[in-house]
């Protein structure tokens, strides 16, 4: 269970990220509020905070797959079902 929410984690905060990234949603909501000034730093903040996300949801892909490789190394090779 703890693979499967890290990889929502991962996916989900890099798909909420893609989308303020890449869709004028995050500027227009700034605008509304007041702090259009801060749309010049969106990029210092969503790009590095997207390759994370990404980075989660590889590291919990990868993850279970290391697991099993360890399994299978402690029973001598073999894959003992």
């Amino acid at each position: 269970m703890e693979d499967r929410k890290l990889l929502g984690v991962g996916v989900l905060g890099a798909l909420l990220v893609a989308v303020c990234c890449f869709t004028p949603l995050l500027v227009a909501l700034l605008a509304a509020v007041g702090l259009s000034a801060a749309v010049g730093y969106l990029d210092f903040v969503l790009l590095p905070a997207l390759a994370a996300f990404a980075a989660i949801a590889i590291y919990a892909l990868a993850r279970p797959h290391r697991r099993s490789e360890r399994r299978a190394a402690a029973c001598g090779g073999e894959n003992h079902v």
